[in-house]
């Protein structure tokens, strides 16, 4: 049976201002000072934060759009979906709706400021704990092109300082693309770097049909026009290029859109997924789980498709 993602996306709530009257766990990153009411998050704690909602924004994405889902294994698919295998089902058979289901709100964040201003200062840390991150460059290191290939493109996008990839990973061509010079001058595996804000200016300043391969590290959650950046994915890509979308549960809060602040980790996975279908030139997409240690280290996922290959 199909997984009815779209069977309450068009009637979603009319009016859904104020905040929720429970709360849901995020987790902050390095530096991330937030402040509300009372509450007051520093570096890497993990605190409790209501749901909130801005002009409409944080409805739960499966409370209102998969009420209907499927079942996977017999089981409800909202009471199983912390388990790996849930989490990989989440985009099998999608009946997507017709059109695009998110608003303009939906992308909106608590830190409206200029981007280039929150990320002005270099920061020289890490964003998932160094479990996550091995479980990342194992999975790098199994589907990326073999080192040094002849002819291989690769784009980092929203890069920084360290890319994951594994130790000594070479192409003749590696492009970061980031918010901060600082940081991408110390990325190693780097053979240049563009300094854009994709929020300000989503258009790719590549030619079609460029890269072998798109990564992305924990900062999909950050994208305000992510239709428009995975359309110009698919533009630079190579025909059968893959483009590979990794996230945690770990976000600058003020920075990361409302629909996913106010969503779970296999919200998170749907919603990726919608912004490979919607773009279109894509495969359908899939997910994978690479949590390292379930409920003892960052959890890891991967969302990926690849640019529909050209006959």
């Amino acid at each position: 049976m199909a997984n009815r993602f779209g069977i309450k996306l068009q009637n979603r709530l009319p009016s859904l201002a104020g905040v929720y009257p429970f709360s849901a766990p995020i987790t902050t990153t390095n530096s991330v000072i937030y402040s509300y009411k009372k509450l007051r998050i520093v570096g890497k704690r993990r605190a409790f934060i209501p749901r909130r909602v801005v002009i409409g924004i944080g409805i739960s994405v499966w409370s209102q759009f998969m009420g209907m889902a499927a079942n996977v294994g017999g089981k409800s698919f909202m009471a199983s979906a912390s388990q790996k295998s849930a989490i990989e089902q989440v985009l099998k058979n999608v009946e997507w709706p017709e059109q695009f289901p998110f608003r303009d709100e939906d992308f909106q964040r608590f830190d409206e400021s200029p981007d280039t201003l929150f990320y002005e200062m270099p920061r020289f840390v890490t964003h998932i704990d160094d479990q996550a991150i091995a479980a990342l460059t194992k999975y790098y290191s199994e589907v990326l092109p073999p080192s040094n290939a002849p002819g291989v493109a690769i784009l980092d996008m929203c890069s920084s300082w360290v890319s994951h990839y594994p130790a000594g990973y070479k192409q003749e061509r590696i492009v970061g693309m980031g918010l901060n010079e600082e940081e991408l001058k110390r990325n190693p595996v780097l053979t240049e770097y563009v300094v854009q804000d994709l929020n300000n200016n989503p258009k790719l300043p590549f030619g079609d049909n460029t890269f072998d391969v798109i990564t992305n590290v924990v900062s999909v959650d950050y994208l305000t026009k992510p239709l428009d950046v995975f359309k110009e994915m698919s533009r630079v890509l190579k025909p059968g290029g893959l483009a590979i979308m990794s996230f945690s549960n770990r976000c600058f809060f003020t920075k990361a859109i409302s629909i996913w602040t106010s969503t779970g980790d296999a919200d998170h996975v749907m919603i990726v997924g919608s912004y490979f279908h919607y773009a279109g030139g894509f495969e359908p997409p899939q997910a994978v789980d690479i949590s390292p240690n379930p409920g003892r280290s960052d959890p890891m996922y991967i969302v990926y498709s690849r640019k529909i290959a050209t006959a």
